[in-house]
């Protein structure tokens, strides 16, 4: 049964419609003859100097289906006008690699893994959507970035999410989280695409502004690769998936350039509705077309509709294309010129076809029963035109509403309370000091909101669906097969730390592709490629403005050090309730190959007598640590040191490790340290652990220091693990062996107390970790 609003799958028939009323229509020649007719440009985001300067590309006003083309293109999420100055950075830094095939620009980025594979990946938002109509919201976040996928010529093979909600015991968390949780899964499901990874956040400064950062991930040979452009003076454009509805019209401006206030929820209409059904048989439609060779261009319809698809095509192709907006199919016969331009009805595609294989395209979308409908031609007049009722309502250069809206080089400075924040250390707090209260810490990480079993959430998603998956959540990384006959694979993980990022931009987005490279090389695969959703509040807070532009320049300077491009990405602006902002969230993930995935190492704990062995150097650092947020609610301080050599140096070690098969397990260390590490990995496999910690047991259970990793050694690899890392200078140190029904620690206290600390049955911290998000959510 397709979602209300949705075009029903699978039948190939538009539904009744109401008759089309009368109107007068909005003419360029009217335009011309009425040059001071007002126009509602403000309540359509645009400002003053923006207006204008349309009027100056024009020589005249703007009719109202321009203004609609101008006023979604020229929005913060279709330009990136406050952010663009910033992003150049990431082409003018991106390390020379010849594994990039596609880089940012295009709908998303394509990377070569070897033996003729390609893989495109990419993560966007659906944030304010998502606060809004929480299931809608979420779903079409994932139905639009698997478009991104599919417009590449990719075959869609999994997705991921990065989840951030308020405190999870708040009454808004519990309206949104339910049914965001559902929207992810209910569309990712349906489609048949497995969710092998992610995360979930809780905080405060999440209230009323949830992230909801969708990825996707693709497969395709080299040569199968498509372009969003419309080359060829007479090619044909056509439109082909669902019909365009009265859902979404100006989401991209009414709901991503804007923030909340008390009025959000009236703002449901811009919400679009999908239906994955449709979307399932897009994809195979879609495969079917590229496979002919059937199109020169493509472009799936997302945010901005009609009006981001002809005039980015056009803008990319032969710089011209003219449009009948009478032959847009329509679920409702009522939608005025401009609304039909604006409207980001789901599962629709546009693409660009050579009149020769016209009849062929449309053969086979009949055959899927998918509609497709002829609505233009490519021309090389350098002008988008578009006709309704037999008049001109659009005539503009395309370049200019798709690449040169306004450019804003926003003022930025430290926030006000930057520099209290990080001179309130967590050096104050006061610290366990004896082996029982190192034992309730221990739980209380384990079983706190961002650290307990996700399984309520993980278990609504088809993980394994399609049979390529690998491994899943809460694995290190996802992994996904892509050749079953050399076992070629890849492995992508999803990262971020708002309250890092908040203590330092600059580091905590390098913290954040740190800890997703980590992340992927624990796996034994070599990170190859960065794609980043970057959330943030208001850019006309200087405060905020100046966040992204420090966590813009971590990342980029980060990425460059570790060989690592930025294939492409999304930003994410406006994430605040009236003048609070959410905390600076960027989003990484990473994407790794495995030349064989028979030889990936996973975190469970499952060889008894296995030598376990801790990978890098602790030192004492517990600035916006999950210990002080959890133990304390306190944030303040400056983060882990960021050090990139060292994480270059340890993925090495544990890429070399898994591929001689000298691990059995191996986990990275980061939010809740070594003894959230040691948690997972025991609860994972089923096997408990003794251990001795060197130096102070509490620094070395809880700090966050980078670069680190526990591993379980294979039984006779102990010397050639510690050769690796002598090799790539990385330190190592014993702690003990796996083993047993609990996690059994000795060391040494601050306080001078040696032996055995405490022994946590794996049932106790089982119950612990897995009751926190049921209690919160039955």
């Amino acid at each position: 049964m397709a979602e209300d609003g949705a075009e029903p799958a699978g039948t190939g028939e538009q539904p009744a419609v109401a008759a089309a009323p009368e109107v007068v229509t909005d003419t360029v020649d009217a335009a011309r003859r009425t040059p001071d007719r007002p126009q509602p440009y403000a309540e359509l985001g645009m400002k003053d100097d923006e207006y204008q300067r349309v009027r100056e590309i024009l020589g005249r006003r703007p009719t109202s289906a321009e203004l609609a083309i101008y006023s979604v293109m020229w929005s913060e999420h279709c330009s990136y006008k406050s952010s663009k100055v910033h992003l150049r950075q990431f082409a003018e830094k991106a390390p020379q690699t010849d594994a990039l095939l596609v880089g940012m620009g295009e709908n998303a980025g394509v990377v070569d893994v070897g033996q003729g594979w390609a893989v495109t990946f990419k993560v966007e938002s659906h944030n304010h959507p998502s606060y809004v109509e929480p299931y809608q919201g979420a779903a079409t976040g994932v139905g639009g970035i698997v478009r991104d996928i599919m417009a590449m010529g990719a075959r869609p093979v999994a997705v991921m999410d990065s989840l951030r909600f308020g405190p999870a015991d708040a009454p808004d968390t519990q309206r949104v989280l339910p049914g965001v949780v559902a929207g992810v899964g209910g569309y990712g499901n349906s489609l048949g695409l497995p969710n092998i990874g992610g995360e979930t956040v809780f905080d405060a400064c999440y209230a009323q502004n949830p992230l909801v950062n969708a990825l996707c991930v693709g497969i395709m040979r080299h040569d199968e690769i498509q372009r969003a452009a419309a080359p060829g003076p007479g090619n044909k454009v056509i439109l082909f998936g669902a019909g365009t509805g009265p859902d979404g019209i100006g989401g991209a401006s009414v709901l991503a350039s804007a923030t909340f206030d008390d009025a959000s929820q009236a703002k449901r209409p811009s919400v679009q509705v999908g239906d994955p059904f449709l979307e399932k048989v897009l994809i195979e439609c879609c495969q079917e077309l590229f496979a002919e060779d059937l199109v020169v261009g493509v472009q799936d319809l997302g945010a901005a509709g009609v009006s981001c698809a002809t005039t980015e095509l056009a803008a990319a192709g032969t710089g011209g294309m003219a449009v009948d907006l009478d032959t847009v199919p329509l679920r409702d016969a009522t939608l005025l010129p401009e609304e039909i331009l604006m409207s980001e009805s789901q599962e629709r595609m546009m693409a660009v076809v050579e009149p020769a294989k016209v009849e062929r395209f449309l053969e086979i979308c009949a055959r899927w029963e998918i509609p497709a409908t002829v609505i233009g031609e490519v021309t090389d007049t350098g002008r988008l035109v578009m006709t309704w009722r037999g008049e001109t309502i659009v005539d503009i250069p395309p370049g200019t509403a798709a690449d040169e809206g306004p450019v804003y080089e926003r003022p930025a400075a430290p926030p006000a309370d930057l520099g209290a924040l990080q001179s309130n250390t967590p050096g104050q707090l006061t610290r366990p000091s004896n082996g029982d209260e190192l034992r309730r810490t221990v739980l209380w990480l384990a079983g706190s909101p961002n650290l307990a079993s996700k399984t309520w959430i993980t278990s609504q998603y088809d993980r394994y669906v399609l049979g390529n998956t690998v491994q899943a959540m809460p694995e290190n990384a996802g992994i996904v097969r892509i050749d079953p006959d050399t076992g070629l694979g890849v492995a992508l993980s999803l990262d971020g730390n708002g309250r890092y990022a908040r203590l330092d931009p600059y580091s905590g987005a390098q913290l954040a592709l740190s800890e997703a490279y980590r992340n992927v090389a624990a796996t034994g695969a070599r990170p190859l490629a960065v794609t980043n959703c970057l959330n943030f509040g208001s850019p006309e807070d200087p405060g905020v403005m100046w966040q992204f532009a420090q966590a813009a320049e971590g990342l980029a300077d980060a990425c460059q050090y570790l060989g690592t491009p930025v294939t492409g990405g999304n930003v994410s602006f406006y994430n605040q309730t009236g003048s609070t902002p959410i905390n600076p969230t960027p989003v990484i993930g990473v994407l790794g190959v495995h030349d064989d995935v028979r030889r990936r190492v996973n975190m469970s704990f499952t060889s008894d007598g296995a030598t376990l062995a801790l990978l890098g150097e602790t030192r004492e650092e517990f600035g916006g640590s999950e210990w002080a947020h959890v133990v304390y609610g306190h944030l303040g301080g400056l983060p882990p040191k960021v050090d990139l050599a060292a994480e270059r140096a340890l993925a090495s070690v544990l890429v070399a490790a898994a591929r001689d098969g000298l691990l059995t397990a191996a986990h990275d260390l980061s939010d809740g340290g070594l003894s959230q590490a040691l948690v997972e990995s025991c609860l994972r496999g089923g096997l408990g652990a003794s251990i001795t910690l060197p130096g102070d047991a509490f620094v070395t259970l809880f700090s966050e220091s980078v670069a680190r990793a526990v591993v379980a050694i294979r039984p006779g690899g102990e010397a050639r693990v510690a050769a690796l890392c002598e090799q790539f200078g990385v330190p190592v140190t014993q702690l003990g062996v796996v083993g047993g029904d609990e996690l059994r620690v000795t060391g040494r206290t601050a306080e001078g107390e040696t032996g055995e600390l405490f022994a946590i049955p794996l049932s106790e911290l089982r119950e612990t970790h897995e009751r926190m998000l049921p209690s919160y959510t039955s």
